[in-house]
């Protein structure tokens, strides 16, 4: 059975980065992708929002807004990770990071909701910034 196991998450000040790492292990075959989101404390009720996702196929990118320009994902092949490098950090971005495996949904060429495969979520990383 697949598995997805996130790490990298810390305390940081305001301005600093965080590097995530999301790895894979596992028959991972059948994600079309792999996504980074995140539970932000307080918004329990709205549910887990989209941060970045790449595509495991040709590599597609995919980004919200909300980190577009500060966050970068990207893959490592020999690693078997996913890895979110977060630049720029904001109070706004803690939160619980999550990494998934499934199929991103769009509308049109923007990315707009996110299909998990059964069971592949991650336990995730608590990632803090504060001055």
């Amino acid at each position: 059975q697949e598995q997805l196991v996130e790490s990298g998450g810390g305390l940081v000040q305001p301005g600093d980065s965080l590097r995530l790492s999301c790895a894979a292990s596992g028959d991972t075959s059948h994600y079309d992708a792999i996504g980074w989101f995140r539970q932000v404390p307080g918004k329990e009720r709205e549910g887990v929002e989209g941060v970045a996702c790449i595509m495991l196929t040709d590599g597609t990118i995919y980004y919200k807004d909300t980190v577009k320009g500060r966050f970068t994902i990207s893959r490592d092949n020999e690693k078997n990770t996913v890895d979110l490098q977060m630049n720029n950090l904001k109070p706004e971005d803690t939160a619980v990071y999550y990494c998934s495996g499934g199929v991103p949904l769009l509308s049109g060429t923007t990315w707009a909701s996110w299909e998990a495969a059964l069971g592949a979520w991650g336990q995730g990383t608590q990632a803090t910034v504060s001055s």
